[in-house]
């Protein structure tokens, strides 16, 4: 009955046919006092800047015109302080993969991290001639059949016990705890995509102090993968959160920011940073597994992130936050893993710490190619032959990762001279990817 009286005072309109009730709410209608219209509690739409700030293009030749679009639109912000575009750039959602963005130190934007939070690069280096690819194919192979496993859906494995999940961060907000019992389901696995695990050949042509060992060819492992579901699920959440915020104009709305300075803006901060952790401990149990079934310890490990937002200042001082959608850090003499595609070399590389590119670099060879037009206009006889010729042995992967779909990574690289100095090239020659599976994509273009 109280239940019934406190609804009837908020709402008597809702009482007035009713017998039992009419009479109160017609007297409550008459005793209330007249309510003033509530406000609207809209944001209201935030203008852009007339002009885009100035910024840097690496590669411009090799970039669709879509990319410069987004990234001209990004540095319109109003919390825009700088930016660059890496030249593997394609066209992405918010942000173009391969852009840079530095905003102001109170201004973290989902889209700008991308949805797979955190995606990295790994490669364990093992003391193995290079020669022991070609002598144990056969056993590489089933190595990677054996310990690596892709796919949204990854029943029948069984994940190794991580410290990742001690950390207290995974009691931090709702909806990392409803997301805890999904990564952990999933840790150490791949995603699908452009994701790999594959073995190749190290070459180091040159003695480097960086890699600490000396010129030849080498047995290794490169990884690329990142947040799998869990660090979907904090993207998502988080950019739909942003987008109710900040309004913005239509062209930039998937640029919605949070504010640093709010509960939504930490909560995504620390959960953008868990996925960082999380994303790392994938890697490393796929190279633990394949590290214990190959018998031998790596002598080095090489790994970083090209999906993520760090608080850095630039070199005028100013404090900010970039984000790296589909980029490498390059600070002075970090090192960092650029690959190319199955039919390509991939590099390590040392970064120049060059402030026009916001110490950055590109994270690929970049697309020349939508999946949906991959998938449209190739055909697998070609795909294969490619890749016969290029000595590679294929498990898995769809025509949306052909090597055809990649612009040139030698091209790539010499773009970004001013960035980046290499180390060592690296040439796949087992590669695994997810199995085809095409109801993932729709009729979008994915990334």
């Amino acid at each position: 009955m109280l239940d019934v009286v406190r609804n009837l005072i908020e709402h008597p309109d809702k009482y007035l046919e009713s017998g039992t009730f009419r009479e109160i709410a017609q007297l409550v209608k008459e005793k209330q006092p007249v309510r003033k219209a509530k406000k609207s509690q809209t944001p209201e739409v935030q203008d852009l800047k007339p002009v885009p700030n100035p910024y840097k293009v690496y590669g411009a030749e090799q970039i669709e015109q879509g990319a410069i679009e987004q990234m001209n639109t990004a540095m319109k912000l109003p919390v825009s302080q700088a930016g660059a575009l890496m030249p593997d750039a394609h066209h992405g959602y918010g942000l173009p993969i391969g852009g840079v963005l530095a905003t102001s130190q109170n201004a973290v934007i989902p889209y700008a991290v991308g949805v797979d939070i955190a995606c990295r690069m790994c490669l364990s280096v093992f003391d193995i001639e290079a020669s022991y690819v070609d002598q144990k194919k056969d056993l590489l192979k089933n190595y990677l059949l054996n310990n690596s496993h892709f796919g949204l859906d990854v029943r029948g494995y069984k994940p190794l016990p991580d410290e990742v999940f001690d950390l207290p961060e995974w009691n931090a907000t709702p909806i990392i705890r409803q997301l805890r019992g999904k990564a952990e389901t999933q840790v150490g696995s791949s995603g699908t995509g452009n994701h790999f695990v594959e073995w190749g050949i190290l070459e180091i042509t040159e003695k480097t102090h960086d890699l600490k060992l000396p010129p030849g060819k080498y047995l290794a492992l490169l990884s690329h993968s990142g947040s799998r579901g869990f660090g979907a699920g904090i993207a998502n959440h988080y950019s739909k959160v942003a987008m109710e915020k900040t309004k913005l104009p239509k062209e930039a709305q998937h640029l919605a920011w949070l504010d640093m300075n709010s509960e939504e803006g930490q909560e995504y901060w620390i959960g953008m940073n868990l996925a960082g952790e999380y994303a790392s401990a994938n890697h490393h149990q796929i190279h633990r597994r394949m590290a214990k079934a190959l018998g031998v310890k790596p002598v080095v490990m090489v790994e970083n992130h090209h999906n993520f937002a760090w608080k850095e200042t630039l070199a005028d001082g100013t404090p900010v936050i970039v984000h790296r959608k589909g980029a490498t850090p390059a600070g002075k003499g970090v090192l960092g893993i650029i690959p190319g595609s199955s039919g390509q070399p991939g590099f390590v590389v040392s970064g120049k710490g060059n402030p026009v590119s916001i110490h950055s670099a590109s994270h690929g060879a970049g697309r020349l190619m939508s999946r949906s037009k991959a998938l449209s206009t190739l055909n697998k006889s070609e795909v294969k032959q490619l890749l016969a010729d290029k000595g590679v042995t294929m498990i898995g992967g769809d025509l949306d990762e052909a090597p055809m779909v990649y612009k040139d990574i030698h091209g790539v690289i010499a773009a970004q001279a001013d960035l980046v100095d290499v180390l060592a090239k690296f040439t796949p020659k087992i590669v695994r990817m997810a199995d085809p599976d095409r109801r993932k994509w729709g009729k979008g273009e994915g990334d």
